[in-house]
């Protein structure tokens, strides 16, 4: 089975990049970090979320995201942002997705997500008090649903 692929652009707070990177060692999911990012890949608090699975993490860099696209023609890609309505629940993952974040005080740029209001959805919230939830959260929430959909978890 391909494996998963989970998009950061931008990130900017070194922990949740270890976290998310943490959780695509235990997936067997792909890191794809693009742009510049807020730390450095040397940062310690990036380091020491990942923790000691730093060696099981299949990291790829990419300068812009239209770089990343050029180099997986036909690859499906999802945008999950606050500015959207449409549940992540509704979108219909395959092994080879990626699935892309934006920084974590900006999210994806409103362009980008009027370009593809197709594969783009949020993560519904019951209650108004709070603007988004944390990258990480928000990477793990939906990478499992992905893997659930594609049989890789029951």
């Amino acid at each position: 089975m391909k494996p998963f692929n989970i998009v950061l652009i931008e990130p900017e707070i070194p922990p949740n990049t270890g976290n998310i990177a943490r959780l695509c060692a235990a997936t067997g999911t792909v890191l794809h970090l693009v742009g510049k990012l807020g730390f450095s890949l040397d940062d310690r608090y990036l380091k020491r979320a990942g923790l000691d699975y730093w060696e099981f993490v299949a990291l790829k860099q990419w300068p812009d995201l239209e770089t990343l696209h050029a180099s997986v023609p036909g690859a499906r890609f999802f945008y999950l942002s606050t500015k959207v309505d449409r549940s992540y629940l509704e979108a219909g993952f395959q092994p080879g997705d990626f699935i892309v974040f934006g920084k974590e005080t900006r999210g994806l740029p409103e362009e980008l997500l009027a370009a593809n209001p197709d594969t783009s959805f949020t993560i519904p919230m019951p209650s108004e008090k709070v603007r988004s939830l944390n990258l990480s959260t928000s990477a793990g929430i939906v990478l499992y649903e992905a893997l659930r959909q594609s049989g890789a978890v029951r």
